[in-house]
């Protein structure tokens, strides 16, 4: 579905929006809201990618939609994902690579799922997260269907990361998926992408949903960094 605030300019490219949801839920309405505030923020329109779910069609279908999406939308394009959502725009990213096409201008993702392999520590050193390895081991199992945990591009943490386009990678510091982005960021810069991380100190998955709130300073906040890094 395509997005445009008011204030949006067509001519300004697009933002793909890859929603979370563990590669097995979606909630049209609040997706679309979200889109909306993201629209508002960067003047683009936004096009919000309804990506088949897991279990009913596992790997690779879900990154097989977000590159059809991207590859139909007039660039520049911009990527903002979050949780899940960002194992398949960084996955994304990395077909495309492989394939010689033209990548996205840049990625934002928020609490990105990067290792389905689940081997960071955080992801037993968060006590206060509701997302915890019982709950990510089911959801990962029923997305993989028998594909490799750990081998990209299903999970990006594996794959060469020379050569991606800019990202930016906010996490919450009490997250159990902190270490997905921190590992990736450290490996991504290490093979000369340019990749700025914002933590978000004491906060827990799904604090993006603060944006939401009327008045909410942290959203408030969210939607201005957003807003800083998507105008044209």
């Amino acid at each position: 579905m395509l997005v445009t605030a008011e204030n949006a300019a067509p001519g300004a490219g697009h933002l793909l929006y890859v929603h979370g949801g563990g590669f097995e839920h979606r909630n049209p309405p609040l997706m679309n809201r979200a889109a909306y505030l993201f629209s508002q923020a960067t003047g683009r329109p936004v096009f919000v990618v309804h990506y088949r779910l897991a279990p009913g069609d596992p790997y690779p279908a879900a990154l097989e939609d977000v590159l059809t999406a991207y590859r139909n939308l007039a660039g520049p394009v911009l990527v903002l994902a979050e949780s899940s959502g960002g194992a398949l725009a960084l996955g994304a990213l990395l077909r495309l690579k492989a394939d010689g096409a033209e990548l996205p201008a840049g990625v934002m993702t928020w609490s990105a799922v990067t290792d389905l392999a689940i081997t960071g520590g955080s992801v037993d050193d968060s006590p206060r997260d509701p997302v915890g390895r019982e709950l990510l081991t089911h959801l990962i199992g029923q997305y993989l269907g028998g594909a490799a945990a750990d081998e990209a591009p299903q999970s990006p943490l594996y794959g060469d990361l020379s050569g991606l386009p800019p990202l930016v990678m906010a996490v919450g510091g009490a997250e159990a998926l902190r270490d997905d982005t921190l590992r990736f960021a450290e490996k991504a810069d290490a093979a000369g992408t340019e990749v700025r991380v914002e933590i978000y100190e004491d906060m827990v998955h799904v604090f993006q949903t603060a944006i939401f709130e009327e008045g909410n300073p942290l959203g408030r906040e969210l939607l201005d960094r957003i807003a800083r890094w998507g105008r044209p």
